[in-house]
């Protein structure tokens, strides 16, 4: 089931009976409401479509009422209509949702990832009306409870307090659009998205170019695939938007797009500078200093100046190369002592039980007469009888740390080193909720967490292998990927979670390594049930033949 309680103005004993009927809660009364809409529909068919596929029971009073009114509905027959003593508004409870489109229904996800649309709706509408107090309630557990206040207070609410001293203000106003809302600090970003927010005429929206043009703004302040947070609000003429480009309503197609990612990117950029957050300026971009003094008519400048200034980093980049090649340019005298191997490489052969498919189909010991080489500290170079493997080495670790935390869940064996001082770790009421869901599991791998109330763990020990890991970025990160996990892969519990943990524990593509770690990933990945593909599917490792190498040189 599924209940949403207000304590609004309820509606007439008439009015409850019609708001079942097709396009009788419209808000279009003429042909020119169509460019003026500010509601979240407005064919006024909601109602109806639920009524249709669930059943479904309406109490509502009005406040001058002594009584109300109940209507029971399913598959769009009236059952009951009937007064009823009930609070002043409007309470809809809907069950069996597709109860009689069992088709539809089978369409549905877990209960997990069903409660995170709930969760992630629910923010959308709470965040847009902070001054609107909300609660939300599962299996009869109050997950969030938002006072009424302004936006700053409502943000805080949800996400937490560690995040009310880094968020950013913006407000920027012109005759065509407008922005306000909040911007994080760098420390805000995560690896993962989740906390980014778009809201157009108070309705939540998502763009991929209007996330690019925030993201732009933390250029050089936080690093490669992090994402700030934001919760940022468009004000702009109904005219000038289509909402009517995706069923969900949550794409929209705008007038002039260019203007409103140029404000975008360059409000979000002067909000960073008056909070002493950018980086020290380039006097050589006079686009940079007239950007900073007057940021609404140096936007679309900063727009357009943008391509220019990335081909001129590319270009110093490339010429700078060019004259280091030059100036440290080897000497080819003796270039076949480059490729003798010495006397204890030559007597070393490492044998693997590699389950590389050859044209025999045959499982072959690998013999290598030379060391794995590390190349551009993210691949892993492995000479083997027919050619060489290449490895990327942070997916090849990423599949063997599953297979290792999988066997751990599913064995129930672990081990937990207890840490010097316990860590206490606040979470937001969403992410509290995901963590009871996990914990039982985050222990049988060797977290050693325990629930404090008021939505906060301590974390008293970590698996041996993760004590150097900070124990806040690891929650926050397990947390982060197993949420992601939910919407998009099709895995059990244990799956996700070892999934989440190796994911965050998977040595980066820019570690370097030496001989023994190479080694060890090398006989590790092979050991391992399915070694060809990281955990979601991407491939581990590729192999290249001598006739492949061969062909190279013969184009």
């Amino acid at each position: 089931m599924v209940q949403v309680i207000d304590d609004g103005s309820g509606m007439s004993e008439i009015d409850a009976r019609m708001c079942f009927e097709r396009h009788a809660t419209s808000k279009i009364s003429n042909i020119n409401d169509l460019f003026s809409l500010h509601t979240m529909g407005f064919r006024g068919e909601a109602m109806a479509s639920i009524a249709a596929v669930a059943h479904v029971e309406l109490k509502t009073k009005m406040q001058d009422k002594n009584v109300g009114t109940c209507v029971i509905i399913e598959g769009s027959k009236i059952i009951l209509q009937e007064p009823c003593a009930t609070n002043d508004g409007t309470s809809i409870s809907v069950k069996n949702l597709f109860y009689n489109v069992p088709a539809r229904r089978n369409f549905l996800k877990s209960n997990q990832i069903e409660t995170k649309h709930i969760i992630d709706e629910f923010l959308h509408v709470a965040l847009a009306n902070p001054s609107i107090f909300f609660s939300l309630h599962n299996n009869g557990s109050e997950i969030y409870h938002l006072k009424q206040g302004n936006l700053r207070q409502r943000i805080v609410s949800v996400f937490g307090k560690n995040h009310n001293d880094k968020l950013v203000p913006i407000e920027e106003n012109t005759e065509y659009v407008s922005v306000y809302g909040f911007i994080g600090k760098p420390e805000l970003a995560k690896k993962t998205r989740g906390e980014q927010f778009f809201f157009v005429n108070n309705r939540f929206i998502k763009s991929n170019l209007f996330n690019h043009a925030i993201q732009s703004a933390y250029e050089n302040l936080i690093q490669d695939k992090t994402y700030p947070f934001y919760c940022l609000f468009i004000d702009i003429l109904p005219s000038a938007i289509d909402i009517n480009v995706h069923p969900n309503k949550q794409e929209i197609k705008f007038e002039d797009e260019k203007s409103v990612y140029a404000l975008l990117r360059a409000s979000a950029k002067y909000a960073l500078a008056q909070y002493s957050i950018m980086p020290t300026l380039d006097f050589e971009h006079q686009a940079n200093i007239n950007f900073l003094t007057n940021p609404q008519s140096s936007a679309e400048n900063e727009f357009k100046t943008l391509g220019s200034r990335m081909n001129k980093t590319e270009m110093n980049q490339q010429l700078h190369s060019e004259h280091y090649e030059v100036r440290h340019a080897p000497a080819f005298d003796n270039w076949e002592k480059l490729y003798q191997l010495d006397a204890e490489t030559e007597q070393k052969i490492i044998t693997l039980q590699s389950k590389l498919d050859y044209e025999d189909d045959e499982v072959l010991e690998t013999k290598v007469t030379f060391k794995p080489i590390q190349i551009h500290q993210k691949y892993i170079l492995m000479q083997v009888k027919k050619g060489f493997i290449l490895i990327d080495q942070n997916r090849a670790h990423q599949r063997i740390l599953f297979e290792q935390y999988l066997e751990r869940l599913e064995t129930k064996e672990s081990s937990s080193q207890q840490t010097l001082f316990p860590r206490t770790i606040n979470l937001s009421a969403g992410d509290y909720q995901y963590m009871e869901e996990i914990l039982p599991d985050l222990r049988k791998i060797g977290l050693d967490i325990e629930p404090f109330g008021n939505n906060s763990i301590i974390v008293h020990g970590l698996p041996p292998e993760l004590v150097n890991e900070d124990e806040h970025s690891l929650i926050e990160n397990i947390l982060q990927h197993y949420k992601e996990s939910l919407q998009t892969d099709n895995l059990s519990q244990h799956q996700q979670i070892a999934k989440s943990v190796a994911y965050h524990t998977a040595i980066k593509p820019s570690t370097i390594l030496d001989e023994k770690s190479m080694q060890n990933i090398i006989d590790s990945l092979f050991a391992c049930k399915q070694p060809n593909i990281n955990p979601v599917g991407l491939k581990t490792f590729t192999t290249y033949t001598i006739e492949d190498i061969q062909l190279l040189f013969d184009k």
